[in-house]
C-alpha cells in the first residue's frame, strides 16, 4: 500500500501435482513431491514463505516472473520470508503536528530484512479443514504484515470458512516492480509487479487445493496500492482475468490516472545516471547488473510518496501496450474490464497524510504554482484556475473534511489535502462505480472513523486495523468472499451501488456505526479533475 501501517514481509492439472496431508498439530501439506510443515495456532494453520516464482535475482532481475520448479523435499513453512525491497519513505515532520499525527507517521518509518529473492506466499487455513474440502480463497495484495489467522479465525465463527493467502511481490510504487520509460516498454518488462501478482494467482490456481481452497473462488483484495493492483487486474489483458479470480475487493485504490509508461522516462533516467549506467550501450542490462544494496540506495533517493512531489510518483503502473494495454482509465471507459463483483470504498481524508509535504506553501499563488508544476504541468491558465476555484481556499472546505476551522496546519493544507485525496482515491473510485456498476454487481463504502485523529481525521489507512480488527467490515469481507455479496449474517443491508442511486456503506464511530449516504458529494470538483486528468495522465 502506500503507507504501511506496520512493516511488511511479507485446477484440473492442478490435481495431478499434490497430495493432501492434514494434520491438527504441525500440519503437514504435500505440494509435487515437496512435504511443508507448518504451525497450528489450535483453530488455524499457517504455512508461510511458500516460493510462487524463481528469484528475480541476476540476469532474472527486470524479466518477466518465472514459476518456480516443481517442489522436492521437505520444507520448513513456519517463517515469512523476507520483504521485497522497501522504499525508505523520507518526510519532514511539521513542527504543529499534534502528536496522534506523529503516531500515525512513525508507524510508517520501519523497515524488516528485505532482499531480491522475495516472492512468497503465505496461506493460512482452517485447522479442522477436512480432504476434499474446497473453500472460498481470498488473496490479500500487500499492505502491511497482518495475521491471516484474525480474517480465517472470524469465518469459522461466522460459518462461513475461507482460506486466506498474502503474497510478497515487487511492491507498486517501487523502482524494483515498476520501471518506467521507452526501453522498460520497449522491452516488454514494464508492469513486473502486477506481472508478479500474477504469477501468484497462477500458483494459487496450481496448488491452494493442496490447502483444501477452491481455485474457481478465488477473491482478490487489497489497500492503497493493493487494491490499485486489484483494478488493475480488473483491466490487465483487456479485461481478461484468466479465470484466475471471481470477484475484487478495493480499499482506498481503484485505476488510477496515469497515462503510458514513457510518461515515467523521467525516473528511469535519473535512475539510470544515479548508478551509472547513462552511458552504457543497454542501460537495461546494465541495471541488471548493479549490485542490489546500490540499486536500492538509487531507489531510496527517488521521490517517496510522502515527499514533496507525493502522489506524482517515480514509480507507477502505466500502461505499456500488452499487459495494461491502455492507461486504466481509459480501459474503463472502452468497457475492457473484467465483468466481475466488486467492492469498492474509501476513507473520508484519503489526503491528509500527502498534504504533510507540502506544509510550507501558505498562499493561493503557492497552491496553483504546485498544482500546475506538479500535477498538471500541461494545463491552461484557465484550466488551473477552474481548479482553484472548486478547491477553494476556504479552510472548512478542506480535509479533514467537515472539522470547520480545525486542523489548519496552514492555510493551504486542507485544502491541498482535499485536491490530492480526490484526485488519486475518491475520484478514481467514483469514476469505475459511475462507468460498470449498471453493467456488473458493485458496492462502494466511505470510513468516517478515526474522524477525530487531529490533522489527518479518517486518514488513508485508517480502516485497515478495523478490518483486521476484526470488526464490522470483516464481517461484510467474508460474506463477499463466500457469496459474491457483502450482506448476511444479520449485518446492516448494504445496497448495491447504481449510476442512479449510488449508495455508501458509510462506518461511523459512535453509537451509530453504520449509515448509508449517497455518493454525491463534491460532484463539480471531482467531476472536473476527472476530466483534467483524462486529458493530460501522470
Amino acid at each position: 500500500m502506500f503507507i504501511r501501517i506496520s512493516p511488511t514481509w511479507i485446477a484440473a492439472a492442478a490435481t495431478l501435482c499434490y497430495t493432501p496431508v492434514f494434520a491438527a498439530n504441525n500440519p503437514q501439506v504435500q505440494l509435487d513431491q515437496g512435504v511443508f510443515t507448518g504451525i497450528n495456532n489450535g483453530t488455524t494453520n499457517r504455512f508461510l514463505g511458500i516460493p510462487f516464482a524463481k528469484p528475480p535475482t541476476g540476469d532474472l532481475r527486470f524479466r518477466l516472473p518465472v514459476a518456480n520448479d516443481p517442489y522436492t523435499g521437505v520444507v520448513n513453512a513456519t517463517a515469512f520470508g523476507p520483504a521485497c525491497p522497501q522504499q525508505t519513505l523520507q518526510y519532514t515532520i511539521p513542527d504543529n503536528l499534534a502528536p496522534e499525527a506523529k503516531a500515525v507517521l512513525a508507524a510508517t518509518s520501519g523497515s524488516l530484512p528485505d532482499a531480491e529473492d522475495c516472492l512468497t506466499i503465505n496461506i493460512w487455513q482452517p485447522s479442522d479443514v477436512a480432504e476434499g474440502t474446497k473453500l472460498p480463497v481470498v488473496i490479500w495484495i500487500f499492505g502491511g504484515i497482518f495475521d491471516g489467522s484474525v480474517i480465517v479465525q472470524r469465518s469459522i465463527e461466522m460459518n462461513q470458512p475461507i482460506i486466506y493467502a498474502s503474497i510478497n511481490h515487487s511492491y507498486v510504487l517501487l523502482a524494483f516492480g515498476f520501471l518506467g520509460g521507452a526501453q522498460v516498454k520497449a522491452a516488454g518488462v514494464a508492469n513486473l509487479g502486477l506481472r508478479d501478482q500474477r504469477q501468484a494467482f497462477r500458483w494459487v490456481q496450481k496448488y491452494i487445493s493442496a490447502f483444501g481452497g477452491d481455485p474457481t473462488k478465488v477473491t482478490i483484495w487489497g489497500q492503497s496500492s493493493g487494491a490499485i493492483s486489484v483494478g488493475l487486474h480488473m483491466v490487465a489483458n483487456g479485461g481478461d482475468n484468466e479465470n484466475l479470480f471471481r470477484a475484487g475487493f478495493m480499499q482506498s485504490g481503484s485505476q488510477i490516472p496515469y497515462g503510458d509508461v514513457e510518461n515515467g522516462q523521467w525516473s528511469y533516467n535519473q535512475l539510470v545516471g544515479n548508478v551509472g549506467c547513462q552511458n552504457a550501450s543497454d542501460s537495461l542490462q546494465c541495471l541488471r547488473e548493479v549490485p542490489y544494496d546500490a540499486l536500492k540506495a538509487a531507489m531510496n533517493a527517488s521521490p517517496s510518496i510522502l515527499s514533496r512531489q507525493a502522489l506524482n510518483s517515480s514509480w507507477v503502473p502505466r500502461a505499456d501496450g500488452v499487459f495494461l494495454v491502455d492507461p486504466s482509465q481509459q480501459a474503463v471507459l472502452k468497457g475492457t474490464v473484467a465483468n466481475i463483483p466488486f467492492v469498492s470504498g474509501n476513507c473520508d481524508d484519503e489526503g491528509t497524510l500527502f498534504a504533510l509535504s507540502q506544509t510550507d506553501i501558505t498562499t493561493n499563488n503557492g497552491t496553483r504554482e504546485y498544482i500546475s508544476s506538479n500535477y498538471l504541468s500541461n494545463a491552461t491558465e484557465a484550466e488551473i484556475d477552474r481548479v482553484l476555484a472548486v478547491y477553494p481556499d476556504d479552510i472548512a472546505q478542506g480535509s479533514p473534511f467537515d472539522t470547520g476551522s480545525e486542523n489548519a496546519l496552514t492555510p493551504e493544507y486542507k485544502r491541498l489535502a482535499a485536491f490530492q485525496g480526490d484526485l488519486i482515491f475518491i475520484g478514481t473510485r467514483r469514476f469505475l462505480l459511475q462507468h460498470r456498476s449498471d453493467k456488473q454487481p458493485a458496492w462502494s463504502f466511505l470510513s468516517k472513523r478515526s474522524k477525530s485523529t487531529p490533522d489527518l481525521g479518517s486518514f488513508h489507512g485508517h480502516d485497515v486495523p478495523l478490518v483486521y480488527g476484526p470488526s464490522d467490515l470483516t464481517d461484510y469481507l467474508v460474506n463477499f468472499v463466500n457469496h459474491l455479496d457483502p450482506n448476511g449474517n444479520g449485518s446492516m443491508e448494504w445496497p448495491r451501488y447504481t449510476p442512479s442511486s449510488p449508495a455508501l456503506m458509510t462506518f461511523l464511530d459512535g453509537d451509530t456505526p453504520q449509515t448509508i449516504t449517497q455518493d454525491t458529494f463534491r460532484e463539480d470538483a471531482i467531476g472536473n479533475l476527472t476530466e483534467l486528468f483524462l486529458k493530460y495522465p501522470l
